[in-house]
Formats: structure tokens, C-alpha cells, sequence
């Protein structure tokens, strides 16, 4: 019987390491610890709580597999056609894999002739300058698709990103009324996980605390297919309710 399981004792280690390796590159470092001195249980609990929901939200389990195919597969259909196209593709694929550098240069490349003032780069652009944590310059394209589009940045999600961006560059009494808007306005649950963030970073833990409640509180009200799209900010929020006690 021991016999047995000794042909096996690699899996946990090879769990272990995927896991580690996965949080690292996916900024999940508050796992670490956890996957290090707890291997196997940590590794199943990791996959239930972080990869199984991004999987079920249509992640697919080739792009964990083989992270590089889509940016493989961009870089050709552009070495045969440099049109606008495929170059917004691979830079959205190197953004995927947080290769934000060369995303926001192919989109700069595209930002030009009848394509100056587009709508869809602008937007691309402020994602990607926004995730690689250059908010200024996120904030810059955002305002300029905000004017084209008439002081309407479009989705809840681009109104998120903006207000995240002033809090990181110090606007902190314009984020927090953003934050409070868009949860009066949109009821986001994402919303009222980075105020709490927010308001913890601003040593406000009560109020802090009583954000990551709601959010815990309200998913339960949700139809079942929100309940499982707004799930990740229910378990951070978890998270966060544990840290601060």
C-alpha cells in the first residue's frame, strides 16, 4: 500500500509548483505562503478558489496550457498582414500575458490616419496603460475617449478603472466620490470591494470592513448567473474580512 502511494509522492510537488508559479505570474502573492507550507491541501484550494472560477467564466484551459499560442498565432497573421487588425489582435495578446510594453507600442502604431481619434484604441490604450500601472497616461486616454464619446466612457468597468487610476495617482477625494457614485449608480459589487481596498489603504478599517460585508451580503441577492460572474469579488472580500480581524 505505501508501496503504492510512494510511485505517486511527485504529484503534490508538481501541484505545488504550478500553483506558485501561477500566483506569482497572475500577482496572487498573498498565496505564496499558503502553497509553500501547505502543498497539496493549498493547491486544492487555490484551484477551487482562483482557477476554477476564471476557467467557468470562459478562460480557457489552453490558454493555462499553452499561455504563448494566441501571441504566436497574432505575430503570423501580422507578418502576412500589418493591417490594423491583426495588430490590435497581438496587442491585445500580449497584453493577456501582461507583455504590457510591446501591447501599448502596437497600439500607439495603430493610433494614426483615420484611426487618430478611434474610439476602440483609445480604449485598448487606456486599459493597457492602466494595467501597467502608468495611470497618468491611462487617465489621459480615458479623458480623450471620454470627449469623443461625449463625457460617457461606455461600460461600469472603464468608470472603475478611471476612478482606480486617480486614487493611484493621489486624487483621493475625486476617487472617493467616483466610488461612491458608481455604487449608488451601477450597485457594483467590484466597486464596493476596491473602496474597501480603498478605504483601508486610508486606515479606515470600520468603513473598510463594512464594504467587504456588503459585498459578502449582496451576491446572495443575485440571480444565480450573477452570483457566479461577481463571485471572485465575494472571496476577496472573504480574504479581506480575515486580514482585518
Amino acid at each position: 500500500m505505501f508501496g503504492y502511494w510512494n510511485d505517486f509522492y511527485f504529484i503534490p510537488v508538481i501541484l505545488q509548483v504550478i500553483t506558485i508559479i501561477h500566483a506569482l505570474k497572475t500577482g496572487r502573492r498573498d498565496w505564496i505562503y499558503l502553497l509553500i507550507f501547505l502543498p497539496l491541501i493549498g493547491a486544492v484550494i487555490y484551484f477551487f478558489m482562483e482557477l476554477l472560477p476564471e476557467l467557468t467564466q470562459g478562460r480557457s484551459l489552453k490558454k493555462y496550457l499553452f499561455p504563448k499560442q494566441q501571441i504566436n498565432e497574432w505575430e503570423r497573421k501580422v507578418q502576412i498582414s500589418e493591417s490594423i487588425t491583426n495588430k490590435l489582435g497581438l496587442s491585445k495578446a500580449y497584453a493577456e500575458q501582461k507583455q504590457y510594453d510591446k501591447a501599448i507600442t502596437l497600439s500607439l502604431s495603430c493610433l494614426k490616419g483615420v484611426y487618430s481619434d478611434d474610439p476602440a484604441i483609445l480604449l485598448q490604450l487606456a486599459r493597457q496603460y492602466f494595467h501597467n500601472r502608468q495611470y497618468k497616461e491611462s487617465l489621459a486616454y480615458f479623458d480623450r475617449l471620454n470627449v469623443r464619446n461625449g463625457n460617457n466612457l461606455v461600460m461600469p468597468e472603464n468608470e472603475l478603472l478611471y476612478i482606480r487610476a486617480q486614487e493611484n495617482i493621489g486624487e483621493l477625494e475625486q476617487a472617493d466620490k467616483g466610488y461612491r457614485q458608481t455604487i449608488r449608480t451601477q450597485h457594483s459589487l467590484e466597486a464596493m470591494y476596491y473602496y474597501g481596498l480603498f478605504l483601508k489603504n486610508q486606515q479606515q478599517k470600520a468603513e473598510a470592513r463594512e464594504q467587504f460585508q456588503r459585498v459578502r451580503s449582496e451576491i446572495k441577492l443575485l440571480p444565480k448567473y450573477l452570483r457566479k460572474r461577481n463571485g471572485v469579488w465575494a472571496r476577496k472580500s472573504i480574504r479581506e474580512l480575515i486580514a482585518l480581524k
